[in-house]
């Protein structure tokens, strides 16, 4: 009798666990496919729960760096559109200078030459203290405040930082959201440092009267200007690199990008088709289990008896 016992608890208890199982199996197979997700918990498969963090990780750096890189793109096309300017204004400079080194030309016409130079001197610091798109000194560097200010005489003076920032990008790579105003204001005439508005300021002045020979001043003040115009050119070709450098990055960015959505679908979204036939085949089982337990419940020894 106790043999018997202890072979008829076994069997209810085998019997329960298995369908208990099956039910369990069912049940999970049928939140994959209300939630769209094959793991409920990290600990239904610890190396795809892994792999979805490492991938849910890289994808919130990947938003960081594209805001980074819209930052940086945004910056130095304002930085171009304001270098375009700036070339306009050395350019009707240098058209006013070839005006005022005609020797021909009246004292009276060389003044108001001067005059106009002097307003452009004026556009040129208003322009130089542009704020990019986070309304910080665009040609500031890392600067906050105004890229430059005047001096008592009126002069610009740089008031910035040596460099730009640098904006990561992803990978370890990184990009200068910017010049700053030293950068394509400043240059070099024949070995002797030249500030394009100091220039500017300086012929201005001396054609209203601050030198002896104002036409051989604007004689002299040429070749700075097509200096300015070079270094203004070099100073738009680095914004240009940088800007295709952005955009091949973020080519670089989407593919990687839609490489890793691919991946994380195929670990940790449900395949509807493949599991509900999953869940079809363990409801048939589940079925046919619980029908045989039923059946094989109720027999008895006794009935065998004749």
């Amino acid at each position: 009798m106790t043999i018997n016992a202890t072979s008829t608890a076994a069997f209810y208890e085998r019997s329960t666990m298995d369908l208990a199982a099956l039910r369990k199996q069912a049940e999970g197979l049928q939140s994959q496919l209300s939630s769209g997700s094959r793991l409920a918990r990290s600990s239904d498969n610890p190396v795809a729960a892994s792999r979805l963090r490492t991938l849910s990780r890289g994808a919130e750096i990947s938003s960081v760096d594209l805001a980074n890189a819209n930052r940086a793109s945004a910056d130095l096309k304002l930085a171009d559109t304001a270098l375009s300017t700036f070339a306009d204004y050395v350019t009707r400079a240098r058209e006013l200078t070839i005006q005022a080194a005609n020797g021909t030309l009246m004292a009276s016409q060389r003044n108001s030459i001067g005059g106009e130079l002097l307003q452009i001197h004026s556009s040129l610091y208003a322009l130089a203290n542009s704020r990019d798109s986070t309304g910080h000194a665009l040609f500031g560097g890392q600067a906050a405040g105004n890229a430059y200010t005047l001096d008592g005489a009126g002069n610009a003076i740089y008031a910035g930082t040596a460099t730009s920032e640098d904006l990561p990008l992803g990978d370890g790579q990184s990009v200068k959201r910017g010049l700053t105003g030293p950068e394509f204001l400043n240059f070099s005439v024949n070995g002797k440092p030249t500030d394009l508005m100091a220039m500017v300021k300086s012929l201005g002045e001396a054609l209203q009267g601050a030198v002896a020979d104002p036409a051989q001043a604007a004689r002299d003040a040429l070749t700075p200007f097509d200096s300015a115009l070079d270094t203004l050119t070099t100073g738009q070709t680095q914004i240009g690199a940088r800007l295709a450098w952005i955009d091949l990055t973020n080519e670089r960015r989407t593919t990687l990008s839609e490489l890793n959505s691919n991946e994380e679908a195929e670990i940790g979204t449900t395949d509807m088709a493949s599991t509900i036939a999953q869940l079809q085949q363990v409801m048939v089982v589940l079925e046919a289990s619980q029908a045989s337990f039923v059946k094989l419940a109720s027999l008895s020894l006794f009935d065998l008896i004749n």
